[in-house]
Order: structure tokens, then sequence, then C-alpha cells
């Protein structure tokens, strides 16, 4: 189980990202834009620079749902392969079985 002040960071950078998503958006959009002035473009940027690091969706950290996991996670299932294999020996994952040979 990862620490619970770990979980909450990244909760917390979720919640964050989502919220700035829009402007975000709108920002690079506008200091991407080739047809734009430089001085546009670089305002853009500038505001772009502003906002909250957390609010960058890529300082999210991908985490397993049931223990937290930062590594070997798989992200159909949104849980890690230590998770999954527990999961998966008690028959609480459809359609997957344990292999033996």
């Amino acid at each position: 189980m990862a620490k619970k002040s770990a979980i909450e960071k990244n909760n917390r950078r979720k919640k964050l990202a989502k919220a700035y998503a829009g402007r975000r958006e709108r920002l690079l959009a506008v200091a991407n834009d080739e047809s734009k002035s430089m001085e546009e473009r670089f305002t853009a940027r500038l505001k772009l620079a502003e906002l909250p690091r957390n609010a960058s969706p890529t300082r999210i950290r991908n985490r397993c749902e049931v223990t937290g996991r930062p590594r070997a996670y798989y992200r159909k299932l949104k849980m890690s392969r230590i998770a999954l294999r527990e999961l998966g020996s008690q028959g609480v994952v459809p359609g997957l079985t344990k292999s033996s040979w």
C-alpha cells in the first residue's frame, strides 16, 4: 500500500488539472497559432507559465486504484500487476484465470 500522502497529492493534482484544463487549452491554442502575432503568442506563454505547476496533466502519476502503487500499472484496468493477480486469484476479475504449466 502506498503512502496516503502520495495518493492524496496525486488526487489533488488530478482535481487541479481538471479545473484548469479549459484555460490551459485556450492558452495553448493561442500560443501555438502561427497566424497570431508574436506579442499575443508570448503573452499567452507568460499566462500559461503563471498557472500552477500541479495544474499540468503531465504531473499526474498513474496509480493503482486498489493499492496506490505507482509502478507496473495497467491503464485499461486502472490497477497494478500485483493487485490484478490477487483479484484474479480470488476470481473477482471476470475472464481472468491464473495460468499454470
